[in-house]
């Protein structure tokens, strides 16, 4: 894969919806008077099964600090409704953060594994050898008309998500989303912003994914993905050059007055951060501050600095709650570091 498709794909997830077959669903659980109980044994059986696997840390949702949930939630390692059903929900977390197992969300399972870069298939593999070891210890509720029985109708068949982080600056300032929106549509597919659905894009991130799960079997969906992730992954490139060609000057000068402001910024707030990080980024991928050679590596650097600077991180860090104001001084602070030792050619 080289680095102009992974500039534009910028990660993988592969997401299951699971239940029980002889336990009330979560939210009925709720109203269990022995919701508890029932909770603590499905929460049992499926941290012994897994950590035979490899090891988990498993985090019991109803003794989080607020913080510490919010951190989660941040990372995408954990939901708000997961947080919402607190008093029956855990999650079990690899220590690098790649798989990430709800327990008691919406559904008694949502099994997730992310990965950097574009590889579905890889991740689902991944994720499908936990799913398997889940399922000899307890069955799930599973009809032969529509497949794995889940909470919600939109999840029954295969319960499965396949989604694509995409950086997709140039489609979007052109004003190109509504048409690939869509044509995504038409194909059963859907576009949401970086933190999944609600959530609006932020930093030119939008996340791609399967829309329907009943009627198709796993391998159609991970295909219908696929296809559409390299349309887009085309149309994107194609668009950044004639951005490029058109814009000219003009366009470096926006890349160099982002870098400007965040090497040299005393306060940033998270929502002019990431805007110009999208043009800092954008840059990279252009050649106007990096080396093709480098430009991998300096992508990624610049997410996990992203990530590190978004506000549950920072208080995080300092292990308590930071207000607004000293999480922008501080976010600048760190950013004109970051940006001062990385090898960003200026």
């Amino acid at each position: 894969m080289n680095i102009s498709y992974e500039s534009v794909a910028v990660s993988s997830r592969i997401r299951l919806a699971r239940n029980f077959k002889d336990y009330p669903f979560p939210d009925k659980l709720l109203e269990s008077p022995h919701a508890r109980e029932q909770a603590v044994e499905i929460v049992r059986l499926i941290t012994e099964e897994l950590q035979t696997l490899e090891k988990f840390d498993l985090y019991d949702v109803g003794t989080l600090t607020e913080d510490r949930a919010a951190y989660l939630v941040e990372r995408n390692l954990i939901s708000r409704d997961l947080v919402r059903h607190s008093a029956i929900s855990a999650a079990l977390i690899t220590p690098d953060e790649s798989i990430s197992v709800m327990i008691n969300e919406e559904d008694h399972i949502r099994e997730q594994y992310f990965m950097r870069g574009y590889d579905l298939n890889k991740a689902y593999e991944r994720i499908t050898g936990i799913d398997d070891v889940i399922a000899e210890c307890v069955p799930f509720a599973f009809d032969a008309e529509f497949g794995y029985l889940t909470a919600c109708p939109t999840n029954l068949g295969t319960g499965m998500r396949a989604s694509v982080m995409m950086f997709l600056p140039a489609v979007s300032r052109r004003g190109l989303m509504k048409q690939i929106v869509s044509e995504l549509s038409r194909l059963g597919l859907t576009v949401r912003g970086a933190s999944g659905e609600g959530s609006g894009a932020e930093g030119a991130l939008f996340q791609i994914s399967n829309e329907v799960t009943l009627g198709l079997s796993e391998t159609e969906i991970l295909t219908a993905v696929d296809n559409a992730v390299k349309i887009i992954v085309q149309f994107e490139l194609r668009e950044r050059e004639r951005m490029k060609a058109e814009e000219g000057l003009a366009l470096r000068d926006k890349v160099m007055r982002a870098y400007g402001i965040l090497s040299n910024c005393c306060i940033i707030g998270m929502k002019e951060f990431m805007e110009r990080f999208a043009d800092l980024k954008l840059g990279v991928t252009l050649g106007y501050l990096s080396s093709e050679k480098q430009a991998e590596e300096l992508l990624f650097a610049i997410d996990d600095h992203i990530t590190a600077m978004r506000p549950a991180n920072i208080n995080r860090l300092h292990s308590r709650m930071l207000s607004e104001a000293e999480q922008n001084a501080y976010r600048a602070e760190q950013t004109g570091k970051f940006l001062r030792r990385t090898e960003i050619i200026v």
